[in-house]
């Protein structure tokens, strides 16, 4: 599993970074600080409630296709 993240449509709401600062790091300002990571296993639930909790959808998740 990936996340993409378009960081232009982020607004700082930080609520993805809420459910994991891992997955989801912020900058100095409170924006998102990544546009991709690889999901180490068993964090998916968490990049999937990161995704859901951002109120700008700018979060993908990719599953893979294996």
């Amino acid at each position: 599993m990936k996340i993409r993240i378009d960081k232009a449509g982020c607004v700082g709401n930080a609520r993805c970074a809420a459910v994991s600062e891992e997955l989801f790091p912020l900058d100095d300002e409170g924006y998102i600080a990544i546009e991709r990571i690889d999901v180490p296993p068993g964090k998916e639930d968490l990049a999937r409630r990161g995704a859901r909790a951002c109120p700008e959808r700018v979060i993908e998740i990719v599953e893979d296709d294996s």
